[in-house]
């Protein structure tokens, strides 16, 4: 049975159209045929995407000081490994820093990520391999660094349209072989819902309900630490400005976008933007202090990215260095779309990466 089977069968059992986030969750998330379950090259170069890490080493070099600053030899949790090449970085300068953490752990769902990311860190730093350790749920209690790199992007969300006054859900329907956006019949109540003044008809957004209780579970099992998430977003008055008026939802198939989550069901990312204010609304909630915000360009250039560059004696390594760091911070590129947030649990540290710009009164 095919994955669009299998996801037209649920529309069909249900005798009514399913939630988006109940589409995306089967789409990216299905045991045997979802796009993060299957044996597919997803990141990097030979991939559908490319992350900051796989940009440049530099990248996680970076975040290994910060995390130097906060973690006096406890331990660093990170979501998501992806190729396995953050956590290589990030403890190869804590190496080099003597800064090492007790144990780095890593949750990661996928057998297939899991084991890319211990033959990366057995290839890159056998000696630590030990040190690594794979979990597929949260520990039950946890002191130091979490690390949430284009995590957050992937949970499945809702989405709406502004429809008279109301927003409504638009859940997914399946009709004459075909997948298609079906509206539900009543108004979608929640709190995330923007106001609909300014906004004109058929306005239509995402809401990632399940950050709310992902954040939730971090407080929950963080007895003192640093959350550091890094993603792509931006403030809610950005996130729903009237002419963002087709929300930010995106797919991604070999480096290219596209805007139909309907077409190569399983074989490509499908994602949308983070809407921070409300990560940091949910993490106050909790009881989460916002420690931090700003964006990737700023955070890099705080904690001394540029310091890589002057150290380096070699005229072509430092052409290459230059190409990376202009791609991790200008704002044509990753500099700017991407934010980093901290988020700290019994911490009063002023943490480094935010000395230079902090926007979290923007938030």
């Amino acid at each position: 049975m095919s994955l669009n089977n299998i996801i037209s069968k649920s529309i069909k059992d249900n005798n009514n159209p399913i939630g988006f986030d109940v589409f995306m969750n089967l789409a990216l998330y299905h045991p045997e045929f979802g796009y993060y379950r299957s044996n597919k090259t997803i990141f990097g170069h030979k991939g559908d995407f490319i992350t900051s890490p796989e940009v440049s080493d530099l990248f996680g070099f970076s975040l290994a000081k910060q995390c130097k600053q906060v973690l006096h030899g406890r331990d660093i949790l990170e979501f998501g490994a992806g190729t396995g090449i953050l956590a290589a970085q990030i403890l190869f300068e804590l190496g080099r820093l003597k800064s090492l953490p007790k144990r780095y752990f890593i949750i990661e769902l996928s057998a297939q990520l899991r084991q890319n990311q211990k033959e990366t860190i057995k290839k890159i730093l056998p000696e630590l391999l030990g040190r690594v350790e794979w979990l597929t749920e949260l520990p039950k209690r946890f002191k130091g660094v979490v690390i949430a790199n284009e995590v957050l992007d992937a949970f499945p969300v809702k989405r709406i349209s502004l429809i008279k006054d109301n927003f409504y859900e638009l859940g997914v329907g399946f009709k004459e072989g075909k997948f298609d956006w079906e509206r539900f019949n009543k108004p979608f109540m929640d709190s995330n819902v923007p106001s609909s003044m300014n906004l004109h008809e058929g306005y239509t957004t995402e809401i990632n309900l399940q950050a709310n209780a992902w954040v939730k579970s971090l407080y929950d099992f963080l007895d003192d630490g640093v959350v550091f998430l890094i993603d792509y977003g931006m403030t809610e008055s950005e996130y729903f400005h009237p002419q963002r008026s087709q929300g930010t939802l995106k797919c991604f198939s070999n480096h290219k976008s596209n805007d139909d989550p309907f077409i190569n069901i399983g074989k490509q990312d499908i994602t949308a933007s983070i809407n921070f204010s409300h990560v940091a609304q949910s993490a106050e909630d909790c009881g989460f202090e916002v420690s931090g915000y700003t964006t990737q360009s700023m955070f890099l250039i705080s904690l001394g990215i540029e310091k890589y560059l002057n150290k380096e004696e070699n005229e072509e390594k430092r052409v290459k260095i230059a190409q990376e760091i202009k791609q991790l911070v200008l704002p044509g590129t990753m500099g700017e779309v991407f934010k980093v947030m901290a988020l700290t649990k019994k911490q009063s540290v002023k943490l480094d990466g935010f000395k230079e710009l902090d926007l979290t009164n923007r938030l």
